[in-house]
């Protein structure tokens, strides 16, 4: 027995070394990839990053007085235009006021017009009277002292009447001045009193008239901008406070997105720099608003603000969109396509760069710009390196590799960019 089993254990071993052969040959066999060489060249920084998208303008329209809501002109979602009417509100007692007021303010003008157009008053005429009568009386006592000289020359009058005479003319003359001093004091300053009080009361019943004017236009309320509203609060028939909204208005004819950005990305970024808004809606081109100059100390970010214009209103307020702004073209610089770029067990990014040893070498790299299908590296790699862009995936450090007998991954961006060019 053991002589029959001698030699089927022989085939047996030698059944089972021929067995592992093809295993020990599959593991030693190269893995096929793609590579793409390192290059320097200008790329283009393009600073990306999450935002929030904002109308350009917003207003609340709040009322300025309390009252009922009598009607409204325009629903939830309406397109309006800046002054147009949308809502009255109940003012009957507001227009009586101002009728009360405006018939005060007519009757304020003709009492104006009254003093200003009327005959003098009492007082005025009796000092006229008195200047005239004073006057008659100094002309008399002058003819009276005249008559007596001439008879005094002629020897027909005593002295002591001619005196008499001249002492009543100088009474009179003093009576007619002080008469006209009273009359002038009149005329310059009582009737000009008496015009500045009623213009006085005409002024001040002018501009209550115009405040109840105001009160009962208060009653429309109208919109501050144009835009598209957003919320009506109330309906008809419940009270409209002056604390609270009744209509919210969003221009989104022109967006604005606001992201917060590192702050060393944000030191390249300049007002009116170009850059463009995507969102679920669309792409919007525009430009850089605002940047802040200040530093957010809790998450060190600087906040951007793109404006754009909202061209059929294709993005709504409110979403999360993506901003992308040209910061300017760095020149000679080390790129490779992006996607040569893996993620690094032990953090950051990593390339495969294919040795001429048939080996592929791990390689930490410090990423910079990315742009497109390009990445700056800053270090890591040099010039001339050959770095995998197909089948780095999943490959060991110093793992054998067959770089595949295509065109490099660069070689056939360059040949689509040329079938395009050709295409056009």
């Amino acid at each position: 027995m053991p002589k029959i089993l001698a030699p089927l254990l022989a085939i047996f071993l030698m059944l089972g070394s021929c067995s592992k052969a093809p295993e020990t040959a599959s593991a030693e066999a190269a893995a096929p990839v793609q590579v793409a060489t390192v290059k320097r060249g200008p790329i283009q920084e393009v600073v990306t990053a999450g935002a929030v998208l904002y109308p350009f303008r917003q207003a609340n329209i709040v009322p300025k007085i309390s009252a009922p809501v009598q009607r409204f002109l325009a629903q939830r979602g309406d397109h309006v235009q800046e002054g147009q009417l949308l809502a009255v509100l109940e003012s009957s007692d507001l227009k009586a006021a101002a009728n009360e007021s405006e018939a005060l303010y007519q009757q304020a003008q003709a009492t104006y017009q009254g003093t200003t157009a009327s005959t003098m008053p009492d007082d005025l005429m009796k000092a006229q009277a008195d200047v005239a009568y004073a006057r008659e009386s100094l002309d008399a006592a002058k003819r009276l002292l005249e008559n007596r000289q001439a008879l005094l020359r002629q020897g027909a009058l005593a002295q002591k009447l001619v005196d008499d005479a001249d002492v009543a003319m100088v009474q009179a003359r003093s009576q007619f001045e002080t008469a006209q001093q009273h009359l002038k004091s009149l005329q310059t300053v009582g009737q000009s009193e008496q015009i500045k009080s009623a213009r006085a009361q005409m002024e001040a019943a002018q501009a209550h008239y115009q405040s109840a004017q105001a009160q009962a236009a208060f009653a429309e309320v109208r919109s501050p901008i144009s835009g598209v509203i957003s919320d009506r609060a109330l309906n008809i028939g419940e009270m409209a406070s002056s604390g609270s909204a009744v209509f919210s208005i969003v221009d989104i004819s022109r967006v604005v997105a606001r992201a917060s950005i590192p702050v060393h990305q944000a030191a390249l970024i300049r007002v009116g720099k170009t850059a463009t808004i995507s969102g679920p809606g669309g792409e919007l081109s525009g430009k850089v608003t605002v940047v802040s100059p200040a530093v957010d100390p809790s998450t060190t970010t600087v906040e951007i603000w793109v404006e754009a214009a909202n061209t059929g209103e294709k993005l709504t307020p409110g979403i999360t969109v993506k901003i992308s702004i040209d910061a300017g073209e760095i020149r000679n610089a080390l790129v490779v396509p992006a996607a040569a770029l893996l993620n690094s067990d032990e953090g950051g990014e990593k390339v495969m760069v294919a040795g001429s040893d048939s080996l592929a070498h791990e390689q930490k790299v410090e990423v910079g710009v990315r742009s497109g299908d390009d990445v700056q590296i800053l270090n890591g790699v040099k010039e001339g390196d050959k770095v995998i862009v197909d089948g780095a995936l999943g490959l060991e450090d110093k793992a054998k590799i067959q770089v595949g007998s295509g065109k490099p991954a660069d070689e056939k961006k360059d040949d689509k960019a040329d079938d395009k060019a050709d295409k056009k």
